[in-house]
């Protein structure tokens, strides 16, 4: 079937090392990659990133050789630190080596990173100099590597390569063995080391330039941790492929002096990042009396077409705001988690490109995604063009649990084959997403199969829904709904967990809010969503959360727990 959209052409590949050789070949001096080094960004070219990986994957083979192993192929590598260009040359020194990386948050516990040593059994630890003291209490007989002692390691590769001695770099890479352990963290339950294999990752690279354009000229500021598959395959591996600049951040708290310094043309984002970034603009833009000539000058531009001549325009008249981000912003991608579609419509509405796309770490990562020029702010996006969704058991309405079949799925659960069993059959993945496809073939997701709440008359209920509903009030920052049994009427209370956005009520009033205030609008946001929704959905009270929401890794909120956390406040409510 003809789709109303044009796939951006792509050039083959059948690993990440040709990928890599074929990238050096084509961009050769041009930069890959740049790091803030004190107080500088030092910029690495595709040449010299071909150079230090091929010498740190020599150089691991020749060290494991010494220690009596067959070669660094199949060896595991455990990877940890802040994004940074020894955490990429680390990484893809494994894929070029036909070695196994796992990728380990640096913020996860001792005794978790303990356990996947132990479950794993690296032959290498490569990580940043502030994990020192963490990596030495831990127990490993692997090649124990700080980040800082890189140099070293990679002057004793660039002998070896500059002699020939490149056995390591050719040897056979298996598409289809594991080349990547990702354990996730999980909002419920124990984390899963998710198996990807080369060709899971490079079809994803493939497909996702096929649906989001990103060329040589493009410079991609990264933020979001490369530990995530998100940005791992999405920001540093698709960048690679298609020769673009990957400039690393120096953290969140410098993300807007990054912006000016290093001028991103791209950005991937998590919805509370895009929402957040999303809020200052607006919020500078009233401190400053200029709402209404904002609005007025939006809604003059929303005629002009193609959308390029649009997004041009806004460019222009805002172009204050978007020197703020260093002025070449033309595209932003949210994922991880569903965004309110206003935030998107919103942005491009100022000039900015936004879009949002839907994935999971099983499916390395992407699912699916808008394409940039075909899109629905309210839809996760469109199947991949080389992959399928489909619903099964679905309901009257539509909406059943959403899979996904393509390349891109992983291999499996490590040592966990009964979990694999349970999610992946029949070549289909089964994600545990519940959601629709629309007659354009969009997919929308309306929660998580294991968050819905089943009434007693058989009623589901999307918590997911009502909270994307609560966080469009100006009160409201964040927003967890649950369901918690009323033993009397042996039915579910529908509870929002409310944190009021004291910094945007402060602005409303003219000043600090009192408590009143506070519970006040709360109350008025509850009221709002219950109006506006079926009745069997209404929420009976909303609990005034003063604290930010415990969260993963992944920013996502953890749910575990909070029904038991709020529970007092929630009984004395019912007494009243």
């Amino acid at each position: 079937m003809k789709t109303p959209y044009t796939l951006h052409r792509v050039r083959h590949i059948e690993n990440l090392r040709e990928m890599l050789q074929t990238s050096v070949e084509l961009y050769g001096e041009k930069t890959a990659f740049s790091q803030n080094e004190g107080g500088q960004f030092r910029d690495y070219s595709f040449s010299q990133y071909g150079r230090d990986t091929a010498a740190l994957c020599l150089a691991l083979d020749a060290a494991l050789r010494e220690r009596g192993a067959e070669s660094f192929a199949s060896k595991r590598v455990l990877v940890s630190g802040e994004n940074s260009y020894a955490w990429v040359v680390s990484y893809m020194a494994c894929m070029c080596g036909a070695a196994t990386v796992i990728p380990v948050d640096k913020e996860m516990a001792v005794g978790d990173v303990q356990n996947i040593i132990d479950m794993t059994a690296p032959a290498v630890l490569l990580y940043a100099d502030s994990l020192c003291a963490k990596f030495d209490s831990m127990t490993s007989d692997a090649i124990r590597i700080p980040f800082s002692a890189l140099g070293t390691w990679l002057e004793r590769g660039a002998a070896l390569l500059d002699a020939g001695q490149t056995a390591a770099l050719d040897a056979p890479i298996d598409e289809d063995s594991v080349a990547s352990i990702i354990f996730t963290s999980g909002t419920t339950g124990a984390s899963k080391g998710v198996m990807l294999s080369q060709r899971n990752l490079y079809s994803n690279i493939r497909n996702a330039m096929q649906m989001v354009y990103e060329d040589s000229h493009d410079v991609l500021l990264s933020v979001l941790p490369l530990h995530h598959v998100y940005e791992c395959t999405i920001g540093f591996l698709c960048s690679v492929y298609t020769g673009a600049a990957v400039a690393f951040s120096s953290g969140l708290r410098y993300l807007m002096k990054d912006m000016r310094t290093v001028r991103p043309t791209a950005i991937l984002c998590v919805p509370l990042l895009l929402e957040t970034v999303y809020q200052k603009i607006w919020s500078n833009i009233r401190k400053k009396g200029m709402e209404k000539k904002v609005r007025a000058a939006i809604a003059v531009t929303e005629a002009i077409r193609p959308l390029s001549a649009r997004q041009a325009a806004r460019k222009k008249i805002f172009a204050e705001i978007h020197e703020t981000f260093g002025g070449r912003v033309r595209l932003m991608v949210s994922g991880g988690a569903g965004i309110d579609p206003a935030i998107l419509k919103g942005l491009r509405d100022l000039g900015f490109h936004a879009i949002q796309g839907y994935g999971l770490t099983e499916c390395s990562p992407l699912a699916a995604v808008n394409h940039d020029h075909y899109y629905d702010d309210s839809a996760a996006g469109l199947a991949l063009p080389e992959g399928q969704l489909r619903i099964v058991d679905a309901a009257e309405d539509g909406t059943g649990e959403i899979c996904v079949r393509g390349e891109g799925v992983m291999l499996g659960y490590y040592q966990m084959p009964e979990a694999t069993a349970a999610v992946k059959h029949g070549g289909w993945f089964y994600t545990g997403d519940l959601g629709y496809i629309d007659k354009r073939g969009f997919l929308h997701i309306t929660g998580r199969k294991k968050n819905v709440i089943v009434t007693y008359n058989g009623k589901n209920i999307f918590p997911e829904e009502l909270e994307a509903h609560l966080c469009r009030a100006d009160a409201v920052a964040e927003a967890v709904v649950l369901g918690i049994m009323n033993e009397k009427k042996k039915d579910y209370d529908i509870v929002a967990l409310l944190r009021p956005d004291l910094d945007r009520l402060t602005e409303l009033l003219g000043g600090e809010p009192t408590e009143e205030q506070i519970d006040t609008a709360l109350q008025a946001a509850l009221d709002t969503v219950n109006a506006t929704v079926q009745s069997y959905k209404h929420m009976c009270m909303y609990i005034h959360y003063a604290e930010e929401f415990p969260k993963n890794s992944s920013k996502k909120i953890k749910r575990a727990g909070l029904a038991e956390k709020i529970m007092p406040l929630y009984e004395a409510k019912l007494q009243k």
